[in-house]
């Protein structure tokens, strides 16, 4: 999932990570999008010249993904997808709320990933991965036309 997130994205990515998966995966995938969250927040800083906003809608096969991306310094987080197994190969399906949770609270992103249609539950949480690095990649793109401020009214993020 973390594959199709950074190619999508086109980030380099690069994540080693030691856990409890002997419990369960819990710890293990929320502490992943926490540490991803610290790196998108402390890439993008400032916010000084990069379009905050960001957008992508993707399919594969029947599922479809809406996912929104505010780089507002607020964190909130909205997921409406549903999955009709436990389990997605060996992570429990209720690991990509709790992921991308954690993603939007240690980034203070506004983030919003919603399923507009699917069943097949890989395709459901793959197609979140990659529509997440699109928005968060159309978010994150320079912005020239801000003379190097940030995209506020406020004048401050």
């Amino acid at each position: 999932m973390l594959a199709g997130f950074s190619r999508h994205g086109l980030f380099d990515l690069d994540l080693i990570c030691k856990g409890d998966l002997e419990v369960d995966s819990h710890h293990t995938v929320e502490d992943c999008g926490i540490v991803l969250g610290e790196a998108i927040r402390k890439a993008v800083a400032d916010k000084r010249a990069i379009k905050r906003y960001g957008s992508a809608v993707i399919p594969m096969d029947d599922a479809l993904i809406l996912c929104a991306v505010d780089l507002s310094g607020r964190p909130y987080f909205s997921y409406d997808a549903k999955f009709s197994a436990d389990k997605i190969g060996n992570m429990s399906s209720e690991m990509v709320h709790e992921f991308f949770y954690a993603v939007s609270y240690s980034a203070l992103m506004n983030l919003h990933i919603k399923q507009l249609s699917g069943a097949n539950n890989h395709h459901i949480a793959e197609s979140s991965f990659k529509a997440f690095g699109k928005a968060l990649d159309m978010a994150t793109m320079y912005e020239p036309r801000l003379n190097d401020s940030v995209w506020s009214t406020k004048g401050l993020l």
